[in-house]
């Protein structure tokens, strides 16, 4: 056991990974919920608002550098019937997004001219298009809005003024800024949570927003509230308007979710609220959805978005074109929303065999590169075959299965298109830009962005990257790591205080789910397997007169390859061991009792 170099202790080694306290470790005399609130560094007033959010944590839109300038613009062209154009990305932040600007302008004015458009992710790439922005001028609209994307397209922002100077563009964005306030692009309105902090910025300083990490969908979230209470010349509005925004909290909740932005501050409170309503939503495309996800008679939480809701609508804008996944959540109704969802389904279906296509090929690519060693702390990877709409994706299960940064693109005779994602406290964004000699575009965030790569400049972009991935990241990162956030004993692990630790939901970045050490505990039942393949292991686990079941999910594979390793079995009737888990309650039958999900287990030592 060693110390890092912030203070907090490595713990100890377990069979896949490496455990280390979430922080300085908490008073043992302590509660267990405040024990872990206190190790996540909340306490006080802090904890008490985090435990119990309300919608008044929200702060006032418009602090937000840009929103106030771009209400008033937006209210004037409902009240006089100008045509007014949504830009969404095509992703679920963006479509969110994309519908609650929508749904809010209608409110306003049922017959208010507002169209959308989303563009085609493989034919027109991500962000705002010239050609797109200069057809819908050319097609009448007098307001453009973008939201989820644009605040680095100068380019495109200076064709439309050039074709269009009567045009006014409002840019909504979230994603990482340019360089300095000179690089903006020219908009009637630049609308971001973090503009006061970008160099050369006129009004720095007092206009600083709050909370920097709104996703796509809360800054359009924040900018529909504003719009309704301007319309209304007052704090309160009408009934109806009220009842929408609550509605909307819905989407904005997707947008958080499956951004993967901070589930903290404004973002948990979205999060919280917005969540509880989606399966009741009165939205037909959102309905349906939820139904052909399976979800209709469930509490919809974080993880259904993240892995239920979200990857179909994004399944629409990766192998075809997002505009039905849009019309779903803003025009269809109940017939054909059900019609779409039902599309979509089959659309993830799809999505889903080919990324364990190219997730296999990546993998095996990483290891005859030696990219998985650590000499080279990032991966760079294309191919001929792959599809730029999926790549993403599998960009996230190798960051998982490799702990470090990942890239791939889809190689064609003059460029590589992809995506890549990252590791906590590396800024891929940062890195790619720090190579931008070789590329043709690029955007995104310090966790996820997508490029475009000179195909003469490959081998170059991937050394220049991989070279800042070795400069920025520690060896010690690139192995497996679990954090947990407090030592628990058994018969701490009641209903009660597992209702507690449930209010730290929902889970997400920067609010992982609770996980607890539970030190000497001894292997009270032979392990079994589980599932149709035998892929998973449960056993029961006793300690001060407790017994918990515990379930291993996946994790026969590597007891098997443990106990061939070894010669021996790596875990046995009467073992005593510590185990890292993350306790839930089972609710089998209408029965509430205590289990764990296993994380990982080590043999027990003493505590230190």
């Amino acid at each position: 056991m060693g110390a890092s170099p912030d203070g907090v202790v490595m713990v100890q080694q377990g069979l896949t990974a490496r455990w280390r306290s979430r922080g300085v470790p908490a008073s043992p005399s302590l509660p267990l919920v405040e024990r872990v609130a206190a190790t996540r560094g909340l306490r006080g007033e802090a904890f008490g608002a985090f435990l119990h959010p309300e919608l008044t944590h929200l702060h006032d839109p418009s602090l937000m550098p840009g929103l106030e300038a771009a209400a008033e613009r937006l209210v004037a062209a409902v009240r006089s019937g100008e045509r007014i154009a949504i830009y969404g990305d095509y992703d679920v932040d963006g479509i969110s997004a994309a519908a609650i600007l929508f749904h809010l302008i209608r409110a306003l004015r049922p017959d208010a001219d507002v169209v959308t458009y989303v563009p085609h992710r493989l034919e027109e790439g991500y962000g705002l298009n010239a050609e797109a922005l200069c057809t819908l001028a050319r097609e009448g609209a007098r307001v453009i809005v973008s939201v989820d994307c644009g605040v680095t397209a100068r380019v495109p922002a200076e064709a439309l003024r050039s074709l269009a100077p009567d045009v006014d563009l409002i840019i909504t964005d979230h994603h990482n800024l340019p360089a300095n306030a000179d690089q903006l692009p020219p908009a009637f309105a630049v609308v971001h949570p973090r503009l006061a902090d970008l160099p050369g910025f006129a009004g720095a300083g007092d206009s600083r927003y709050p909370f920097g990490e709104l996703c796509g969908a809360g800054v359009a979230y924040k900018l529909a509230w504003r719009l309704a209470t301007l319309w209304c010349g007052t704090q309160r509005v009408t009934p109806e308007l009220r009842r929408l925004l609550l509605e909307l909290l819905a989407l904005a909740s997707m947008g958080v979710v499956a951004d993967v932005v901070p589930l903290v501050g404004e973002n948990r409170v979205l999060a919280r609220f917005g969540l509880g309503r989606i399966r009741g939503s009165t939205l037909p495309g959102l309905r349906e959805l939820v139904d052909v996800s399976g979800l209709g008679n469930e509490r919809v939480d974080a993880a259904d978005v993240g892995f239920k809701l979200g990857p179909r609508i994004n399944a629409c804008g990766r192998l075809g074109h997002a505009r039905e996944a849009l019309e779903l959540l803003t025009t269809a109704t109940p017939e054909r929303a059900r019609e779409i969802a039902e599309m979509l389904t089959k659309r993830n279906n799809e999505r889903r065999n080919i990324e364990k296509r190219i997730f296999e090929q990546a993998c095996e690519m990483v290891q005859s590169a030696g990219m998985h060693l650590a000499d080279r702390r990032g991966i760079v990877l294309a191919h001929d075959d792959w599809h730029p709409g999926v790549v993403g994706i599998v960009c996230s299960r190798l960051v998982e299965r490799f702990h470090r940064p990942a890239i791939l693109l889809k190689r064609d005779a003059e460029c590589c298109h992809g995506s890549g994602r990252s590791i906590d406290g590396f800024s891929l964004h940062g890195a790619i830009e720090s190579c931008r000699e070789h590329l043709l575009s690029f955007g995104g965030h310090d966790m996820a962005a997508g490029l475009k790569v000179r195909a003469d400049a490959l081998e170059a972009f991937a050394a220049g990257f991989i070279d800042r991935c070795n400069a920025g990241i520690d060896a010690s990162r690139l192995c497996p790591e679990h954090c947990f956030d407090a030592d628990a004993a058994l018969p701490e692990l009641t209903l009660e205080a597992l209702d507690q630790l449930e209010r730290f939901a929902p889970f997400g970045r920067e609010n992982p789910g609770v996980t607890l050490r539970v030190r000497g505990v001894r292997v009270a039942t032979r392990p079994e397997l589980l599932g149709s393949t035998g892929r998973h292991v449960a056993f029961h686990v006793a300690h001060q007169g407790r017994v918990v079941r515990v379930l291993g999910w996946d994790m026969a594979g590597t007891l098997a390859e443990a106990d061939r390793q070894r010669g021996a079995p790596a875990l046995s009737l009467n073992d005593t061991i510590d185990v890292l888990l993350t306790p839930e309650i089972n609710a089998f039958r209408g029965t509430r009792s205590v289990q764990g999900t296993l994380l990982d287990f080590a043999p027990a030592r003493e505590a230190t």
